[in-house]
């Protein structure tokens, strides 16, 4: 084996150890920003750049807009700007030995940053239509060599096949995710409609659990599943009669027990569903009339065996309920709203959840105060 050959050699093997290293990452990771940077850091070990980034094309606004780091705000520029903007209508890679030789080039960036752009590649991001969906741009070579090379487009392309594939797969499960909590809010809504609350419920109910558990310090994804799900917890209403369901004064003890169906309603409605944001949301729907105490309802679960989810929401539906106007009542007073917390602790509610509600009282009351 010639000393090429060698060198050829140890090339593809840091780039088959690189791709090893990162493939795991890029599978297990949801968010499309830290995709992004993730590819990124890929592209620029594989080709030795000093910087690189993965441009994405909004439709919406007619721009591109990448993630370059971690903690860092997106940048967005002109669709047809630059080298990146030229990928982007053409569909073609470039490989360019001296930016400032090329009138392509968009030297704005440089005067802002006052880094000094040479050599450059980029390569379309092609979806599975065919169509350009982005661009991997790749800028100034590290290491011996002063520009890129070739082969360095080639590895550059190769990258952006299998970021063009990530990529499209991962909008694809964020469109369906969009999707999914579009449809929750509005089946959300629809037990509001029908029972004349005002259209905000279900946002402050959502707005309330979340803080609730961010301020119990859950995981990050856990108190966003809550956010989503918690405003399926009345959807059982809509299997409730009019007569009963909005009724302005108190309940017959018959009327009482078909109101309590609805929590069993919801379940039944949500929990044969494929989706595990709806099956959690079923769990909510079932629990949140539930009580620290053993005497809620449905089934009179009392401390932790009530589902959290549910011991969340039955503080942030009661908090609502008391403190907006019902068909049945007025608002009660912020101090005695507070207060009936206070009494309830280890009755109702568990007590953990009542001291982080008072604790954090301002900030999540002050959703009330006009």
């Amino acid at each position: 084996m010639t000393e090429f050959d060698q060198r050829q050699a140890v090339e593809s093997q840091k780039i088959l150890d690189l791709l090893f290293s990162y493939m795991p990452k890029i599978a297990a990771e949801r968010k499309m920003d830290n995709l992004l940077v993730l590819m990124a850091d890929l592209g620029r070990s594989i080709v030795s750049a000093d910087r690189c980034s993965l441009w994405l094309i909004d439709e919406d606004s007619g721009e591109l807009w990448t993630k370059v780091a971690h903690g860092v705000s997106e940048l967005r520029i002109p669709r047809d700007a630059g080298f990146v903007g030229y990928s982007v209508r053409t569909a073609e890679p470039l490989l360019i030995e001296d930016a400032y030789k090329d009138p392509r080039f968009d030297h704005r960036s440089d005067e802002k940053t006052h880094y000094r752009t040479t050599s450059v590649m980029t390569v379309p991001l092609l979806n599975s239509m065919g169509r350009v969906m982005g661009v991997f741009q790749a800028i100034n070579k590290q290491g011996d060599a002063a520009v890129f090379s070739t082969q360095d487009l080639e590895r550059l392309a190769l990258t952006a096949v299998y970021s063009a594939k990530t990529v499209e797969s991962a909008m694809l499960n964020a469109e369906l995710e969009a999707t999914q909590r579009e449809i929750i809010h509005i089946l959300g809504e629809v037990s509001e409609y029908r029972s004349q609350e005002t259209g905000d419920h279900i946002q402050r109910v959502a707005e309330i659990s979340y803080m609730l558990a961010k301020f119990l310090k859950m995981p990050a994804e856990e108190v966003e599943r809550i956010r989503l799900a918690a405003p399926m917890h009345d959807l059982g209403k809509v299997g409730i009669p009019d007569a009963i369901l909005n009724k302005p004064g108190r309940f017959t003890d018959d009327e009482y027990a078909v109101m309590k169906t609805h929590s069993e309603i919801g379940y039944k409605m949500l929990s044969n569903s494929k989706r595990k944001l709806l099956r959690f949301a079923a769990s909510i729907a079932r629990s949140h009339h539930e009580r620290w105490d053993g005497k809620g309802y449905p089934f009179g679960l009392a401390g932790e065996a009530i589902p959290l989810a549910g011991r969340i929401c039955a503080v942030a539906d009661v908090l609502d309920a008391l403190s907006s106007p019902r068909c049945y009542k007025q608002p009660w007073p912020e101090e005695k709203v507070k207060a009936e917390f206070q009494k309830q602790r280890g009755g109702q509610f568990q007590p953990e959840l009542v001291d982080v509600l008072i604790d954090h009282w301002d900030e999540i009351y002050g959703l009330y105060r006009h």
